[in-house]
């Protein structure tokens, strides 16, 4: 399976609103300038955010996006869905019957066995992803980043927060 790679932009961005103070937005530029991204392009990974209620959006000068809930309340797999959309990631399209050797009309009593190993690992990624809210990445991360390198990044931030 491969992800756009605007789950990972919605990722980080997510991470980066994760911080902002209570009121302030930043805006797609400044997001798409912290992350060497093409503003464009990022805003329709910001677009789909938008649209499955997890950031708020405002225009203006001091417009821009931030969190519509706590990062408490978003997982990994809010914002992978908001923008992958929910659909397995596995389609099964019944090919076993298509065999020669199956009697006609023969009816299956349950899905064949790789569709069900396909759901079931499907299934475990989405619980690994559920598992993770963003406040845990904000924790990993402030533990993980270098202490100067964290505090200059929402230095930066907060300099372009409106």
């Amino acid at each position: 399976m491969i992800l756009k790679s605007q789950v990972e932009w919605a990722l980080h961005c997510c991470a980066i609103l994760a911080g902002l103070p209570e009121g302030r937005y930043l805006s797609t530029k400044a997001l798409a300038e912290l992350h060497g991204l093409p503003k464009e392009y990022l805003s329709k990974a910001l677009q789909s955010l938008s649209q499955a209620s997890l950031v708020d959006t405002t225009l203006g000068p001091s417009g821009g996006y931030r969190l519509a809930k706590s990062p408490s309340e978003i997982n990994f797999l809010d914002i992978v869905e908001a923008v992958e959309g929910k659909a397995r990631s596995f389609t099964c399209t019944n090919i076993r019957e298509n065999n020669p050797c199956r009697p006609a009309g023969y009816c299956d009593s349950k899905p064949c066995a790789v569709a069900r190993v396909m759901w079931e690992a499907d299934e475990a990624w989405r619980n690994t992803l559920r598992a993770v809210r963003l406040s845990d990445l904000v924790g990993t991360l402030s533990e993980e980043v270098p202490a100067d390198i964290w505090q200059g990044t929402f230095q930066w931030v907060l300099q372009r927060a409106g």
